[in-house]
């Protein structure tokens, strides 16, 4: 998952049973759901050091988001740009 401070969005990408999902973008207070992610969606490049971090599946996602808190932003990692 990448947050964008500035916009308050949150993009993620992820895979279901390993197949590619693509990536999805929403506001950080709203909920992900497998009906968000689309195939031909990229995160910006901009975002490559936002990267908040790895997370094992929507709902920890959402929990994560809910409850608000500033993640420490990093530099996203090389097997993912």
């Amino acid at each position: 998952m990448w947050i964008d401070a500035e916009s308050g969005v949150a993009w993620v990408q992820g895979t279901h049973e390993y197949r590619p999902l693509g990536v999805a973008a929403l506001s950080r207070v709203d909920q992900f759901r497998h009906s968000d992610f689309r195939q031909n969606l990229r995160r910006p490049r901009r975002l490559d050091d936002s990267f908040a971090g790895f997370f094992g599946s929507l709902e920890t996602v959402n929990e994560f988001l809910q409850e608000g808190s500033i993640p420490v932003l990093r530099r996203t990692p090389a097997h993912l740009l």
